[in-house]
């Protein structure tokens, strides 16, 4: 009969033990609970009120979020002979536009016959020390550009008279073309 007694000292420490355990995991619970629903709550009304804590990098893509991605138009390698004396230097150059709307894609296709031909009389007239320059390539893809536009029936250049003899900039619809991207550029 001995035995009895010492069986129930030996359970109630750890009946303590449980209790102690299982109420300190119930707490952790509550406030883990309570800590996750204050911050999934202060992120609701942050998005509802469209300040997002994003980085600046992250906050300002290269295109505008709320418009389409833009769409790439790579036109085949051309070979051209440059302006240099004794036309021995050439150039081998790769071509992509980059189109506002994936749509107008089809209308540039369209163009692309005569869009080639101006890209190979715009080469052509340049020297070979220009295009192994910066300043000569951003030229070219500036030129490229304003020209295929205009083959699209788009001038960027435009000016318009005005009642007062004066030469004025009109807003005029802008081209589907953004930008001219070099693939592949290569002065021989």
């Amino acid at each position: 009969m001995s035995d009895a007694p010492a069986a129930d000292a030996k359970e109630k420490p750890k009946s303590k033990k449980m209790i102690i355990i299982g109420g300190a995991v119930a707490l952790l619970l509550i406030v883990g609970g309570g800590a996750g629903w204050f911050v999934m709550s202060k992120k609701a009304a942050a998005d509802e009120e469209g300040g997002d804590e994003k980085p600046a990098a992250a906050a300002a893509p290269s295109h505008d979020a709320h418009k389409n991605p833009p769409t790439y138009l790579p036109l085949e390698n051309m070979v051209v002979n440059l302006a240099d004396a004794g036309g021995e230097r050439f150039v081998q150059l790769g071509v992509t536009f980059e189109i506002s709307d994936p749509k107008a894609a089809d209308q540039v296709k369209a163009y692309l016959p005569a869009i080639r031909n101006q890209i190979l009389i715009l080469v052509s007239q340049t020297s070979s020390e220009d295009l192994l320059k910066r300043e000569g390539k951003e030229k070219l893809a500036t030129e490229i550009l304003n020209e295929s536009s205009r083959i699209l029936g788009y001038d960027p250049d435009e000016e318009e008279e005005t009642p007062k003899k004066k030469k004025k900039k009109v807003r005029k619809p802008e081209s589907p073309l953004t930008a001219v991207l070099f693939a592949n550029f290569i002065v021989q």
